[in-house]
């Protein structure tokens, strides 16, 4: 018997497709869904699950931006064999975006007994969304969005790379809020700030899926449910992308700001009265 019903899988698509790349906390909001249907969100089968489901999240990314990687990837291997190619910027930030993927990797592998057990609490799902709100709200008033994606140096990268760990610790915090924020804070605008985002989180979730996989199939997950859930995701993650680009070239992120305290005071209150498991 699957630890995950289809019907739940597609639910959780959704979840994850939406919020994945939106400031909110795709792990949170997983998290919470979970829990409203009654599925235990320290179980080593379900935390797999959310992690593979964001390969989804992840093929959307690859897929909107192609002919940005195809361009990116396409200078690295050129600066690999020509000297020359090596002072070209999208040579430079394909080697940024290894390096600053070295510390969330690190640190997810020393800490993991941790971030599948008591991180994985709703308790701190519910802290992390309220906290994570303050840093975005602050960031987005404290950046003077004066530099574009050209303007991106090794030290924005490793910087922006370095926050990802935040979400991975205390989920709710959300891996493109903590990222969007530092990024916001580095004085980047908030497209830029997003993209950079896009890209530094296409190894870690996508490591971190592949990881997860044989925990999800091996301690009680279907194939068939990994596989909906997956692409429902990418379906859904990839009008989200859309979507977000085109509101933050015009929008503070003062909406999800409100969106995250308003789900964090509801979580603690569900928890509090025991609506809701922690």
């Amino acid at each position: 018997m699957s630890a995950i019903s289809v019907g739940q899988a597609v639910v959780l698509g959704v979840v994850e497709g939406v919020t994945e790349f939106l400031p909110v906390s795709s792990t949170g909001h997983l998290k919470i869904a979970e829990g409203l249907m009654d599925i235990p969100v320290d179980d080593s089968s379900v935390v797999g699950f959310s992690a593979v489901i964001q390969v989804g999240a992840i093929a959307a990314v690859l897929v909107y931006f192609f002919k940005d990687i195809r361009r990116i990837v396409t200078a690295w291997f050129r600066g690999l064999a020509d000297r020359e190619e090596r002072y070209h910027h999208d040579y430079k930030f394909a080697w940024w975006v290894i390096a600053a993927t070295i510390p969330i990797v690190v640190v997810g592998l020393a800490a993991k007994p941790l971030i599948d057990g008591p991180l994985a609490s709703l308790w701190v799902v519910a802290g992390s969304l309220i906290a994570g709100s303050g840093v975005m709200w602050a960031a987005d008033q404290m950046g003077r969005h004066k530099r574009g994606e050209d303007d991106t140096s090794f030290k924005d990268a490793m910087w922006v790379g370095c926050s990802q760990i935040l979400a991975l610790l205390f989920p709710g915090f959300s891996r493109s809020g903590a990222t969007m924020s530092t990024a916001l804070i580095l004085d980047l605008d908030r497209v830029a700030a997003t993209r950079l985002s896009f890209f530094l989180g296409i190894p870690a979730l996508t490591g971190a899926g592949l990881y997860e996989l044989k925990d999800a199939l091996g301690a009680g997950v279907g194939a068939a449910p990994l596989v909906v859930g997956t692409a429902v995701s990418f379906v859904v993650a990839y009008a989200s992308i859309a979507w977000l680009l085109k509101f933050v070239a015009k929008h503070s992120f003062n909406a999800f700001v409100i969106y995250r305290i308003v789900v964090g005071v509801l979580l603690l209150g569900l928890l509090a009265t025991g609506t809701l498991g922690s």
